[in-house]
């Protein structure tokens, strides 16, 4: 007798494993990050300050976290593979930070995007961040930079 098998859709950001990155991920989250070294990505990595998010084995999405003063938490660079943008996948790995911010005593994040990015700045919202400020002339060609933060409490 035949019996049909039950197809269960399953999104990818439930498949999606959010980790803090390990030494051997030091190769594609230098590639993928052109705005620091090698050595910095290192150091990063050491220290919990790389988040990356794995897909059946695949690197999708990455956060370098930088921390303002030494003290405020900063996400100085998140990206996800074009093909899984608008899949949640960002708002796991916020998700996941924040968790881990929180449990050691952070109650602020902060964020930042250029005035000239519309589609970046609707995401920070989206997720929970308000705009705190902007610097203007701060990018190459005079571009400003628009601030975000996020309560953690």
């Amino acid at each position: 007798m035949y019996t049909k098998r039950k197809c269960i859709a399953v999104s990818v950001n439930e498949r999606a494993l959010v980790r803090f990155a390990g030494p051997e991920d030091l190769e594609w989250c230098v590639v993928g990050d052109i705005h620091v070294t090698e050595k910095v990505v290192r150091n990063k990595i050491v220290n919990d300050e790389c988040i990356v998010v794995e897909l059946d084995g695949r690197l999708i999405a990455y956060i370098r976290l930088e921390y303002l003063w030494s003290t405020v938490p900063y996400i100085g660079l998140i990206f996800v593979l074009e093909e899984y943008q608008n899949e949640g996948i960002g708002r796991k790995m916020i998700d996941f930070l924040e968790k881990y911010l929180r449990a050691n005593g952070y109650d602020t994040l902060m964020s930042s995007s250029q005035v000239n990015e519309p589609q970046p700045q609707a995401w920070h919202r989206a997720v929970g961040f308000e705009e705190c400020g902007i610097i203007s002339g701060l990018n190459e060609g005079g571009i400003g930079e628009v601030f975000f933060r996020k309560r953690l409490t």
